[in-house]
């Protein structure tokens, strides 16, 4: 793809990009995760993924766990993130990552959020899931 993929490459590096909805960030390149998914396919550079931001996955397209099912195991997905997404309800998150354990998705998971008290409070939802896990 370019010099600095293979750069990067060299050092172990992978490099994310990700499609950012128009709400948050309008013009931007990237919307929607087949277009991410195709500019990294076209490059063909091995450490050269998508960032599957789950929040802005879920304003532009919806249907998260058939995208789930479907990118993570092209091995196009570098990394996935979540977040709550105001004013379209809640998020299931509990049902995202036992989705994502089913596919055995091995890649870092980030938790983008505002912590309404502290930080341990904040991250207190996710108790219940590492208890399930063991």
């Amino acid at each position: 793809m370019g010099s600095w993929t293979h750069s990067a490459a060299a050092a172990g590096v992978d490099i994310l990009i990700e499609p950012i909805n128009g709400r948050d960030m309008p013009g931007y390149f990237l919307s929607a995760q087949a277009e991410a998914h195709a500019v990294v396919q076209e490059g063909g550079a091995p450490n050269l993924k998508v960032q599957l931001d789950l929040y802005r996955c879920q304003i532009v397209e919806g249907d998260l766990t058939t995208t789930l099912r479907r990118e993570p195991p092209t091995g196009r997905v570098g990394h996935l993130q979540i977040a709550g997404v105001p004013d379209r309800g809640e998020l299931n998150v509990r049902h995202l990552l036992d989705v994502v354990d089913e596919l055995g998705f091995d890649g870092w998971i980030g938790c983008e959020y505002k912590p309404r008290a502290g930080t341990s409070e904040g991250l207190g939802r996710l108790d219940d899931y590492r208890r399930r896990r063991g």
